[in-house]
């Protein structure tokens, strides 16, 4: 006899700070949130409020898949990845879509700045 066994993730819980940025993604990018009411749990009498928006816990599956992703240092932070570096410029936590980054968007562009001053100041004046 076999047991099927369901696996439900784990719930991850926010505080307040990251509570109140996932707020304004649901609001701005949720395609389920409609005037703070969720569309997938409107059963066509009553409105239902997004659960989402009241709770500090990431409970709903499209938040966690579609909407929480589109913020990747709330991602990070919220679902605990060690996707998280730190940068060696200035050794402030960044987020980081490739293993390979080194540095933060400012210190990044800071340095592409500085880079190509360097190669102008070179290359002046020779044709």
């Amino acid at each position: 006899m076999s047991v099927s066994v369901m696996l439900v993730p784990e719930i991850r819980h926010m505080n307040e700070e990251q509570y109140r940025k996932a707020k304004k993604l649901t609001r701005s990018l949720c395609a389920n949130c409609f005037e703070d009411n969720c569309l997938l749990l409107d059963d066509g009498y009553d409105f239902c409020i997004c659960p989402q928006l009241i709770s500090y816990s990431v409970l709903c599956k499209y938040f966690r898949a579609a909407v929480l992703p589109a913020d990747k240092e709330l991602y990070a932070e919220v679902m605990e990845t060690d996707s998280r570096k730190r940068c060696r410029g200035c050794g402030q936590l960044f987020a980081s879509e490739h293993p390979n980054t080194l540095y933060c968007n400012v210190c990044a562009a800071n340095r592409a700045r500085r880079s190509k001053r360097a190669w102008a100041a070179r290359n002046r004046g020779t044709k």
